[in-house]
């Protein structure tokens, strides 16, 4: 006798599909967010939202109750040092993307989140030993000739978009070894990096160079406002990954560099030529691919009681 298959309630699936969506039309406006602290320098910014992120997030899970998985995160000596890398290279992501978008490079940040999935798959590969099938080297392959391709047409690597796969790919593979809660992970890491950023910001502010309180309310609001900025996509993201599919997910996800591409090319107009369209054009070429493999694995299997 057949086990009955348990559907999840249509509330529940509509509304982590309004969570994701929520979270990758956030990270997709980011541009609007930053542009108008151009003239404060992005490690003041990152800082900023590394800070107040923090406390944010250490207010939420203690309203929550849940303090104590950040505590027994990090008394584990491996899971500490684990999630102190990752916030290096969070730190890392967060500083590169700042400075890209405010340096008139918006095209190539939101490059760097659509080649993100092909870094992962590569990453699994070379660091997890995983196999691909051939629709997934194929993406690869695309993906590898759209890099080539705008590296030999402009004479140098898209090291912004490049930086940007690399460091969240990294974090996110380090991160799915870590048995941790997504929030309160968010929360160790930004604790343990947060005295670091507030000595900067308290040594800027001695010496008279901090923008925070030096410029403008709207500037101080602003940077202020990153840590909810900061903090409220990854817990929308987080509360929609747990009710629907991880595939539904992955095409979900472009949502966010979409919307970076279409600001760049027409709020921004930066210049969106033919030899970067091509490029790009082999590079989303490599996302239909993967993704329409990803979506035909997905159906294939079976469906869990």
């Amino acid at each position: 006798m057949s086990t009955p298959v348990v559907a999840a309630p249509v509330s529940s699936f509509n509304r982590g599909h309004a969570a994701a969506i929520g979270a990758f039309l956030i990270w997709g406006l980011l541009p609007l967010y930053l542009k108008p602290m151009n003239s404060v320098p992005a490690l003041q910014i990152m800082s900023h939202r590394l800070l107040w992120c923090c406390l944010f997030v250490m207010l939420w899970l203690g309203a929550r109750g849940q303090l104590g998985n950040v505590r027994t995160a990090l008394a584990d000596g491996p899971t500490r040092l684990r999630l102190f890398i990752t916030a290096l290279l969070i730190s890392v992501n967060w500083i590169v993307y700042v400075w890209g978008v405010n340096s008139g490079h918006v095209l190539e940040t939101s490059l760097g989140y659509f080649i993100n999935p092909l870094v992962n798959v590569l990453l699994g590969v070379v660091i997890l030993k995983e196999r691909l099938n051939r629709p997934q080297w194929l993406a690869v392959a695309f993906a590898f000739a759209g890099v080539a391709w705008l590296t030999l047409q402009t004479g140098k690597l898209p090291w912004i978009a490049l930086s940007l796969a690399l460091s969240f790919g990294m974090y996110g593979l380090i991160r799915k070894m870590v048995k941790v809660d997504a929030i309160a992970g968010l929360g160790a890491e930004t604790l343990l990096i947060a005295p670091f950023a507030a000595i900067y910001l308290i040594w800027l502010e001695v010496n008279g160079s901090g923008a925070f309180g030096n410029t403008t309310l709207l500037i101080d609001v602003m940077l202020f406002a990153g840590g909810l900025v900061t903090a409220i996509p990854l817990a929308l993201f987080a509360f929609g990954a747990r009710l629907i599919p991880y595939s539904t997910v992955g095409l979900i996800q472009y949502i966010g560099p979409t919307m970076q591409l279409l600001l760049g090319i027409f709020l921004y107009h930066e210049p969106f030529t033919e030899t970067r369209a091509i490029g790009f054009a082999m590079i989303w070429m490599a996302l239909v691919i993967y993704g329409g493999d990803g979506i035909l694995r997905a159906r294939r299997r079976p469906v869990p009681a």
